[in-house]
Formats: structure tokens, sequence, C-alpha cells
């Protein structure tokens, strides 16, 4: 397998095996022209898999959407092929329009507002902040 080095962009190290493709999607990588790899499976030293995905663009990543669904995961900064940074990263306290309640009677479903979700617990539970519905 080749896969090119990254001369200007990011590499999301980490991220649990089998999580890379939903971290694909929720920051939705598709619509990017550059080029993105997505490894899945990776041998790893920490856990047995992890995946990993590069970016060779300096785009504006969402840090917390990627600390959302692996928080685990590192963001590591690439400018003219070395590394720069290395970003760890936590669950955020606040998730908006990220994801979207589950109560079909919430006030976020039903009138043109922002989905707001906060952390509530160190479990990493979140939770509407109009209705409290807990988020899947």
């Amino acid at each position: 397998m080749n896969i090119d080095a990254i001369e200007n962009g990011y590499v999301i190290d980490h991220i649990p095996a089998g999580k890379g493709m939903t971290v694909y999607e929720i920051l939705n990588l598709s619509a990017l022209s550059c080029q993105v790899a997505i490894i899945t499976n990776a041998k790893s030293k920490k856990n047995i898999a992890k995946d990993i995905i590069k970016i060779n663009d300096l785009i504006d990543l969402d840090l917390d959407v990627i600390a959302y669904v692996a928080p685990e995961a590192t963001v590591n900064v690439i400018k003219n092929s070395i590394r720069v940074e290395k970003r760890n990263l936590s669950k955020p306290s606040k998730l908006v329009n990220v994801i979207k309640c589950q109560n079909p009677r919430c006030i976020c479903n039903n009138e043109p507002i922002d989905h707001v979700f906060t952390l509530t617990d160190e479990k990493g539970t979140y939770r509407c902040i109009y209705c409290e519905t807990k988020a899947n």
C-alpha cells in the first residue's frame, strides 16, 4: 500500500477502529476537492487497530466534531511536509448543529433554531438544551 505523504494538511490519527468513516461523513470530507485518504484497521501500539484520515489541504476543520465522534483521536497539522503541531482532543462542552434532537416535539425540530447539546457528565452524555433529551 502506498499513500503519499502530506505536504500541507492534517493527519487525524488514533481514531478507534471502525469510526473513521463516521468522522469522514460527519466532516463532509467527500465534498473536498483535495486528496483525502482513509486508512482503516491500521496497526496500533496503543490498541489492536485504529483508523487514520489524511487530508492534503489546510481546510477549516471542526475539531469539536472530531472530538465528539472520537475524543481519543489526535490531529497533526502538517506544513511543508513537517508536523508543526499535534492537537489532543477532548469532548466539547457544547455541540451546535452536529447532532439532531430525537424528540419530535422539541422546539428545535419545529422552529428554525440551532440544535444545541451540552455535555452533562463524565461519561460523555449530551443532552438537548431545550428539552433535555439524551443524544444517541
